[in-house]
């Protein structure tokens, strides 16, 4: 299938899981709020030109924006580790893995452990951003503290769980 038919498929799948699934499950507690939506960013594969990854980043925050009714939070959250992303792939793989063409960072081609932290690495960037851009309208030092490791747990979760259950075609490392 055709890389860019593939990803307008599973952003559109991910923004449909994010907004009519997860928004719907009744909150547990007011700290966990359970944000998927930036898999997307994480799994674009590692070749991808900084402003497409910027783009992605921007469209798939502005659709979660559009429809949880938040002024560019999301927005906001999803452009930063869109931006972030290639650091941290330098940081965690050495030169040659990134440079397999279309393959995808995931837990077969990069290994377990590098792909874990990337995994933990944007997702509490992502949450700390998006929950500081909260808090300083509301509440706080320990609300603050209290929702970002709940809902970062939360979202690990979901992402982990995820990468387990999709099976992604890529090579292993």
């Amino acid at each position: 299938m055709n890389l860019v038919i593939k990803n307008i498929i599973r952003f559109i799948f991910i923004l449909f899981v994010q907004v009519f699934i997860l928004k719907k499950i009744p909150p547990l507690h007011q700290f966990i709020v359970p944000y998927f939506y930036f898999i997307f960013i994480l799994w674009l594969p590692f070749k991808t030109r900084r402003s497409v990854v910027l783009t992605a980043g921007f469209l798939v925050g502005f659709g979660v924006d559009m429809f949880y009714k938040t002024p560019g939070l999301h927005t906001a959250a999803s452009v930063l580790i869109a931006y972030l992303r290639p650091f941290v792939i330098n940081l965690l793989l050495p030169k040659e893995a990134t440079e397999w063409g279309n393959e995808e960072p995931s837990r077969l081609s990069m290994g377990t452990l590098p792909f874990t932290t990337y995994v933990i690495l944007l997702t509490l960037c992502h949450n700390t951003y998006l929950i500081f851009l909260e808090w300083m309208q509301f509440g706080s030092f320990l609300y603050f503290m209290g929702k970002l490791f709940a809902t970062s747990l939360v979202s690990l979760l979901l992402i982990m769980i995820t990468e387990l259950l999709v099976n992604r075609k890529t090579r292993n490392r």
